[in-house]
């Protein structure tokens, strides 16, 4: 299998075991507020969604210590226009309680990063305070996809659809918010910006969209936005420096 494949697997095997143990009961009935991170993103100068990750697939620990009771909530007062926060423990070092733990701290949009297989993980996402979820076009084929985004709008939860090559924008639908295209294959973790490029122009007019993985200049956003790229979704960068929001905040300041 390739990484992707083993993830999903391994993806798979958790939800299972969560719906064993009645996770989702066990969460109750909170009252989140209902952020919008495709308008915050077309309204923003900077549009950068900074994400909270301890590790990777392919670089292993980047902080394995980051704290998220200070890192997102930093990421906010600097200028964050949105946050995502991985919920994935096996391969990036999350859980959900991260995202849990972030969502009083803020009061900007909170995309719950992880491998959505199953509308189980929907109601999850919502009852931790989740204001997005993530569907991958790699891991999902086209009916599951266009069924998961459809349950999700039914939850008022928005949904991001990242893509990585032409034939997955076939899976966009009416019932997706934003389109990201990750720079990064899945199957191999071999990353190239040039992937946004190439594809955004792709992308049907009326879609928010963004540009993920790889992003370390803020030149490149630069020229991203000039090919009509809203947002852009950056981790590694921030998360390897000592100070994550401090070098969200160098970097907004030399986009500005």
């Amino acid at each position: 299998m390739n990484i992707l494949e083993t993830i999903i697997a391994k993806k798979q095997s958790e939800v299972a075991a969560e719906k064993e143990k009645g996770y989702l009961q066990s969460l109750g009935n909170k009252n989140f507020p209902k952020l919008s991170l495709k308008t915050a993103l077309e309204k923003s100068t900077t549009g950068i969604i900074a994400e909270f990750k301890r590790k990777s697939p392919s670089k292993g620990w980047i902080y394995p210590d980051a704290d998220v009771t200070v890192i997102p909530a930093s990421y906010e007062q600097v200028g964050a226009t949105g946050l995502s926060i991985l919920t994935d423990e096996s391969f990036f070092g999350g859980s959900l309680n991260d995202l849990q733990t972030a969502r009083p701290s803020v009061n900007i949009p909170i995309l719950r990063k992880d491998f959505i297989v199953d509308p189980y993980q929907l109601h999850v996402a919502k009852a931790i305070g989740a204001n997005v979820i993530l569907l991958i076009a790699a891991a999902l084929d086209k009916t599951t996809c266009a069924d998961l985004a459809k349950e999700a709008k039914e939850l008022d939860l928005e949904v991001l659809l990242e893509v990585h090559e032409e034939a997955e924008l076939e899976y966009i639908s009416p019932n997706i918010d934003i389109v990201g295209i990750n720079n990064r294959n899945l199957k191999t973790f071999v990353t190239d910006v040039e992937t946004s490029f190439k594809l955004g122009e792709k992308i049907p007019s009326g879609f928010v969209k963004i540009s993920e993985s790889g992003i370390s200049d803020p030149h490149t956003i630069k020229e991203l936005k000039g090919a009509g790229f809203n947002g852009f979704l950056i981790g590694e960068t921030f998360m390897k420096e000592d100070d994550p929001a401090l070098a969200l905040d160098h970097f907004i300041k030399a986009l500005n």
